[in-house]
């Protein structure tokens, strides 16, 4: 969709609420639908601009859940190093989770070639690990 269309469709949609508005009770929840629209018309506008902008944080809220439920776990860890260690896993399995990996191929491929590598030295190298790296995508990705 080119600029020029998101933009009509955009004033289209404004001028359609701007004339049904009126005619909603406002303690209804339609009513306070366009309460709402209105008042974050701004950030609304955002969606016109890029239809790949979520409308809500829910994937967001979703993959940090497993670090709500882990916080509880770590609790319990022996060591400070122990609850490190288990939030550094949980960071990779959703790291891999949320660029679409099969977490079970990504760790195979990481503990087979992390102990030949020689990042202590190269810390750069590092980068072609990374679960959004193209590579890795091919090798790893879930079915």
């Amino acid at each position: 969709m080119n600029e020029i269309t998101k933009i009509k469709n955009e004033v289209k949609l404004k001028q359609w609420a701007e004339k049904i508005a009126p005619t909603v009770l406002p303690k209804t929840q339609l009513g306070k639908a366009f309460e709402y629209a209105f008042k974050k018309r701004e950030f609304l506008g955002n969606y016109f601009k890029d239809g790949d902008c979520a409308i809500s944080n829910n994937a967001a809220e979703n993959a940090i859940r497993p670090f709500t439920v882990g916080r509880k776990n770590w609790l319990f860890s022996d060591t400070p190093k122990g609850a490190r260690a288990s939030a550094d896993i949980y960071s990779i399995v959703e790291t891999a989770k949320a660029n679409r990996l099969d977490v079970f191929k990504y760790f195979e491929l990481l503990l087979t070639v992390l102990p030949s590598m020689e990042f202590f030295i190269n810390p750069d190298i590092l980068e072609e690990l990374l679960s959004w790296n193209e590579s890795v995508q091919k090798i790893c990705k879930a079915i």
